[in-house]
């Protein structure tokens, strides 16, 4: 299937499932780096806290807000 067939499936709500090979793809600029940083006691203490009120872990809650801000 040429690309331009697949833009045409897709925009038409046709079902592209079986044409795409999932285990392979790839999202861009999402090579993950890991890093480290230290932060005061009461800084972990208020993440932990507005991440258990969100319900979701500090990991995540700091990936959202630092994205948030950069984006």
């Amino acid at each position: 299937m040429k690309a331009h067939e697949f833009d045409r499936a897709f925009d038409a709500g046709d079902d592209i499932d079986a044409k795409v090979d999932w285990s392979k793809a790839r999202r861009p600029n999402v090579e993950l780096r890991r890093v480290n940083v230290d932060f005061p006691a009461w800084v972990v203490e208020s993440l932990d806290r507005e991440a258990r009120r969100l319900g979701v872990t500090r990991q995540s809650l700091i990936k959202t807000w630092i994205a948030e801000r950069l984006g």
